[in-house]
């Protein structure tokens, strides 16, 4: 028998459903049922990597055809570079996260049954792994499905609490509104593959062959961005992912954010760059635009956030965006036939696809740890827990280093292959392209400097000077499994940023095929340490180098602080003339983002109100100062308040038609049937 890489994933998918099968056989052993069902993930998500890394690094095409769709129309599978890329992707941090699972589920044990969770969390993995493997419409379609109604149930786990329901509620409603336009959008493509009179064109090697007129060519495309775009949380369709996030178990949130958004990235690419192929310019700006205000608005609104999943949550909208700005630049540069630019612009935006899955996996499985242990997601309540929880806090550092995207890790290695992208571009025809570039430079620099701030607030805030909640829990350290995890994560945020030369080369194949150039023979001119991705005498960059440099410095400041013969004395932080420093005193969530709120206060929906309360006898000193400050979505009342009201008004007059008489139903049916009738003639 012949081991290939479909056959290798397709033996992690079996695996997730086998899982999922048996998780109600245990339900009776809720210890057990966790220890079983998150192995087979983890055993399940390696093998799915395995065959990731296979077919990116092989270059191959594998396809299987699985007879059990709907009559004459089966289920198509496909694993190519593109896929390859993505599954490795998602299944490197489902495995992380399956890991870190086996502890962090357990702590719902007394609490509630852990079923529920077990059997839509394998089911979730699958569907997202479908969705990569599919090449056709149908199984792509019911991949999608697969992946929104799993994630739904799991967004709703604790559905006691009326958040979990309303949150689990716009989700899935945007993500049919998603589906729709992604639905509508294949079937534009496959009647013009195989005519409107049949279903020959619904597989995806029928669209690469077609046809398409430029019109209906961008109808497909504007009608899957949108779709995609709604999964991914792109602004202004974001609305859903800051509410579902926060609310889901931790585990489910590292997945949601750190790979379910990405299905809506490969979307995209597959769309564009492989179904359609030919493309104008503008299509190109609408994805780089969009991108640049996600990134923007994304970054902003996780400033303003004091709960430390929304603040995560927000910063995938950010990440998307820059994501984006990389694919909508090779989108440019493709039109224009500049194919090295297209594949440095492509590599910028996938390479952001794995760290962003990688750091932000860290980051939420970090957040699950502190809410594990403290039962708290409000900044303002916590504090000092670098000393409870040191490991925690050492590799939540990580995270936040390499989203801030500083040298050596990962994050900085995509951001500065966006940054050439947009520094070695040419002149383009257009004068909205002239425009367009450099401020889109500007605002990635600008998005990348709020980041920076963004998340010196939430480890100065969270791990750092004094617990400052009312009353200060038993803190325990994060268990092993859900450490292990964190390292895990950690130390691949580190490889990617240590030898980006090798990743690079290795996705060569991939730019190959889908903008027919690669970067990794330049990038890799001076050997793995050094990245140079145009060519030696443009810029170029060692993640090597600068961590030897770091370690130098942390070493020298270690033996001068530790091996000199002067004695270090030790003497309390100054207090500014106060007797005694208290939890009231410290820097908050609230005083961090205050700069930035009164400069980009307009992006806003700000509610600020202070109130006195006096002393009888001396007035002019307050006994009692209440600040309160509400900070909501101004899109949300710009765009989605409107529908909804509308909505409503709607659904009231509709409901006047229920009256509840077999008659007045029996009319209806009639008068449906005429009409029906009329039109179909």
């Amino acid at each position: 028998m012949t081991i290939t890489p479909i056959g290798t994933v397709s033996c992690s998918l079996i695996l997730l459903f086998l899982s999922a099968l048996l998780v109600p056989f245990l339900r009776g052993r809720q210890h057990f049922l966790i220890n079983i069902s998150f192995t087979l993930a983890s055993i399940a998500s390696l093998l799915g990597a395995v065959g990731g890394i296979w077919a990116v690094g092989s270059g191959i095409t594998n396809k299987l055809v699985l007879p059990v769709g709907l009559p004459d129309l089966p289920f198509h599978l496909r694993i190519d570079p593109l896929a390859g890329f993505f599954l490795t992707v998602i299944c490197l941090l489902s495995l992380f996260v399956s890991v870190y699972s086996i502890g962090y589920v357990k702590g719902y044990l007394g609490k509630r049954p852990v079923t529920s969770l077990a059997i839509f969390y394998c089911l979730f993995l699958a569907g997202m792994l479908m969705v990569v493997l599919a090449d056709d419409a149908l199984f792509f379609l019911v991949a999608w499905e697969v992946m929104a109604a799993a994630s739904y149930f799991l967004v709703m786990f604790e559905d006691e609490r009326i958040e979990n329901r309303r949150a689990a509620f716009l989700y899935i409603v945007v993500a049919h509104v998603g589906a729709i336009a992604i639905l509508l959008s294949f079937g534009v493509m496959a009647g013009l593959a195989g005519g409107f009179e049949s279903f020959s064109g619904y597989t995806f090697d029928a669209m690469r062959q077609a046809q398409m007129p430029v019109q209906w060519a961008a109808a497909a495309f504007l009608l899957a961005f949108f779709g995609f775009a709604a999964k991914a949380g792109v602004v202004p369709l974001h609305v859903w992912l800051p509410e579902a996030h926060p609310v889901a178990p931790s585990n489910v949130s590292a997945l949601m954010s750190g790979v379910m958004l990405k299905t809506a990235i490969y979307g995209i690419v597959r769309v564009t760059f492989d179904l359609i192929k030919v493309f104008p310019w503008w299509w190109g700006a609408v994805v780089l635009i969009f991108g640049l205000i996600s990134a923007v608005m994304g970054v902003l609104y996780a400033l303003m956030q004091h709960d430390l999943k929304r603040l995560l949550a927000y910063h995938s909208v950010e990440n998307i965006g820059i994501i984006l700005i990389g694919v909508g630049l090779s989108m440019i540069f493709t039109s224009f036939h500049m194919p090295l630019l297209a594949a440095l612009a492509l590599i910028a935006g996938l390479y952001h696809t794995l760290n962003h899955a990688m750091f932000k996996g860290l980051l939420f499985m970090g957040a699950g740890a502190v809410l594990h242990a403290t039962h708290e997601r409000n900044m303002e309540e916590m504090g000092g827990l670098i000393h409870s929880m040191p490991w925690t806090a050492a590799l939540f550092l990580v995270g936040c280093v390499s989203i801030s995207a500083l040298p050596p890790f990962n994050g900085f290695v995509s951001e500065w292959l966006t940054f050439q992208a947009f520094l070695l571009s040419p002149a383009l025809p257009s004068p909205l392209l002239k425009l367009l570039i450099p401020l889109g430079a500007a605002l990635l620099a600008l998005t990348g400097a709020l980041a920076a701030a963004c998340f010196v607030k939430a480890f100065g805030v969270t791990f750092l000077g004094h617990w400052r909640g009312h009353h200060n829990p038993r803190v325990q350290e994060a268990g092993l499994t859900m450490r292990a995890g964190m390292i895990l994560a950690a130390l691949t945020c580190l490889f990617l940023g240590l030898v980006p030369t090798a990743l690079i080369e290795w996705m060569d194949i991939l730019t190959e095929q889908l903008v027919g150039a690669k970067i990794g023979t330049t990038a890799g001119t001076f050997g793995w340490m050094w990245l140079t991705p145009i060519a030696p005498d443009r810029a170029s960059y060692s993640g090597s180098i600068v961590f030897l440099g770091i370690l130098v410095v942390v070493a020298v400041a270690y033996f001068l602080l530790h091996v000199k013969t002067v004695a270090i004395h030790r003497a309390p932080v100054w207090d500014c003339g106060f007797e005694k420093i208290n939890q009231r005193m410290q820097y908050n969530a609230t005083s961090f983002s205050m700069p930035i709120r009164r400069v980009f206060g307009f992006l806003f929906s700000i509610r600020e109100q202070v109130k006195l309360t006096p002393r009888a006898a001396q007035p002019v000193f307050p006994k009692k100062i209440n600040y309160y400050l509400r900070i909501r979505d101004r899109l949300w009342g710009w765009l989605y308040k409107p529908v909804v009201e509308i909505s409503f008004r709607l659904s009231r007059r509709v409901g006047k038609l229920q009256q509840g008489r077999i008659q007045a139903y029996l009319i209806y049916s009639f008068i449906t049937i005429i009409v029906l009738l009329v039109f179909s003639r």
